[in-house]
């Protein structure tokens, strides 16, 4: 089984859509890959593969794609 790299990424709104995340979190350099990416259903939401990139992302979900998993935190 792979190590998962786990990484806390604050957020300071409400939420933030699936796309956008990927992007602000530095998982895609572009919205246009992270789009590609959540289509192509690399990209799990709480454990369950998430084909809408417009999903909103709150503080308390974890996304994961590939080998990185995401913990999105409330910054203050």
């Amino acid at each position: 089984m792979t190590k998962k790299n786990i990484e806390e990424i604050g957020i300071r709104t409400e939420f933030i859509k699936l796309d956008s995340f990927l992007k602000y979190a530095g998982v895609t350099d572009t919205g246009g890959q992270a789009k590609e990416a959540v289509l192509a259903g690399l990209v799990t939401v709480n454990g369950e593969v998430c084909t809408m990139r417009g999903k909103k992302i709150r503080p308390g979900d974890v996304v994961s794609i590939d080998d990185l998993e995401l913990h999105v935190v409330a910054e203050k």
